[in-house]
């Protein structure tokens, strides 16, 4: 499990980007010196990251996602990542997840997600790509995203 500011995670989250989709990260746009803490404490973009298990676990949100999804570090790492969208919506996750598993990355999606209290929003042009390193290893699948909308009930 990595830490919010490991430099290593720092790493293979912005080479693997890099690598697969040919250009730098836009969540990385106006950092400071210090990346790692940058993207955790300041970052306007929400991103998060999950393991490789079979029902993958948190292993990263930065404090925008953490905000968005109304959990802390302590609790959002480590729980399964599928909780991240309601049961309807999952199957529609389901299959980004395999585009990405497919192509390496996605880019442009939407999608609805939810709260730690239930809130509900609608994340708009998200990219998600793998976390592979320089060997071609796999480490998990991140996303990020940097608009959403509320939805209201009713």
């Amino acid at each position: 499990m990595t830490t919010a500011i490991d430099p290593a995670f720092y790493r293979l989250l912005a080479e693997s980007y890099k690598r697969l989709l040919a250009h730098n990260p836009p969540f990385l746009e106006g950092s400071e010196r210090d990346g790692p803490r940058w993207l955790y404490a300041s970052a306007q973009s929400c991103v998060l990251a999950h393991s490789t298990a079979a029902d993958p676990l948190f292993i990263y949100a930065n404090k925008s996602a953490q905000t968005l999804f109304e959990y802390d570090w302590d609790e959002i790492v480590g729980i399964p990542s599928r909780l991240s969208a309601e049961a309807p919506n999952r199957t529609e996750r389901q299959r980004l997840l395999d585009a990405v598993k497919r192509y390496g990355f996605a880019t442009g999606y939407s999608g609805v997600r939810i709260s730690k209290s239930g809130r509900r929003f609608r994340i708009e042009d998200g990219v998600l790509w793998q976390l592979r390193d320089a060997g071609g290893m796999i480490h998990g699948v991140a996303a990020t995203f940097r608009h959403w909308t509320f939805l209201t009930e009713g």
